[in-house]
């Protein structure tokens, strides 16, 4: 049998672009929708499709953000799953950095929770529940460690999808499977991040537990304490959120796998996958969305 030679293959025509790198001057910007502390999220348009543009200040631009950029752009241009926002492009070259992705309508579970008193239904809970995890399981599976897994950061489409967005912090796991450095959102964080301690995927798992709780609960993770004392709390007393009296018990038991202390104890997310469907099972498909005023 004859070898195959290397040039057995497609040849594909390429004009020397990197296909991800945008023209700016095809970018409308129609509505400011969101601001943080990289700059603005805006809506938009680029050829005639609705697009989130998040736009760096370029006022605001140092190293660490210019860091940050360049590996949400390398991170996301290698990620194709229907739970994870989709990347459409960026423009690298100042003063116009910035990043497109498509444009989620519903905008964030954060701001339905919080800002719209929306709530969810069982039936939706666990579906939201099963979108998260899905993106996430896929994340990892990639070595993908997002880091700041929070609702802001969980954005819904016009049918209801969720999907995991914000990759600015995110990091490509290194072969040792550890990681150090503080990062993300103190009501989320992983008792080890917050520690400066190594981390691995496991410190995701914590703060789906929290994300879970939220979506069950409707109310902001230890909204009695500033963020800063809800940390040392999570470290120093084992602090955790109330689990509700009238929560169903796998997910009472599930929310607790995932904010063990020791991370090796917490499920995987291909784990908590069966969990949950296990538990939609049990519940059946009722009802959908309800939005309380």
């Amino acid at each position: 049998m004859q070898s195959k030679s290397s040039t057995d293959y497609v040849k594909m025509p390429t004009d020397g672009a990197d296909v991800w790198e945008i023209d700016a001057s095809l970018l409308k910007f129609e509505s400011r929708v969101g601001s943080g502390s990289f700059g603005d999220l805006y809506k938009g348009t680029y050829c005639s499709q609705e697009v989130a543009i998040k736009v760096l200040k370029p006022d605001l631009v140092n190293k660490d953000m210019l860091r940050e950029f360049a590996q949400e752009v390398f991170i996301m241009r290698k990620i194709w799953h229907k739970n994870v926002v989709q990347f459409i492009g960026a423009c690298t070259q100042t003063p116009n950095l910035c990043i497109l992705t498509e444009f989620m309508s519903r905008g964030s579970v954060y701001n339905f929770l919080h800002k719209q008193k929306g709530a969810f239904k069982l039936p939706v809970l666990l579906k939201v529940a099963l979108d998260i995890s899905k993106g996430m399981n896929y994340l990892h599976q990639n070595n993908i460690i997002h880091r700041d897994l929070k609702t802001a950061n969980l954005l819904m489409d016009e049918n209801e999808v969720v999907k995991v967005a914000d990759f600015g912090v995110s990091r490509v796991q290194a072969q040792s499977g550890v990681m150090t450095a503080e990062t993300g959102t103190y009501r989320w964080m992983a008792p080890e991040v917050i520690e400066h301690k190594p981390f691995d995927h496991k410190a995701d798992i914590f703060s789906f537990g929290i994300v879970l709780w939220e979506l069950l609960t409707g109310e902001l993770p230890y909204s009695y304490s500033t963020p800063l004392q809800a940390a040392v709390g999570v470290v120093q007393q084992g602090l955790r959120p109330t689990i509700p009296k009238h929560t169903h018990p796998k997910l009472a038991e599930l929310l607790e796998k995932c904010w063990q202390q020791n991370p090796t104890l917490r499920p995987n997310f291909s784990e908590i996958i069966e969990i949950l469907k296990q538990i939609s099972k049990e519940v059946g498909h009722l009802s959908g969305i309800s939005s309380v005023h």
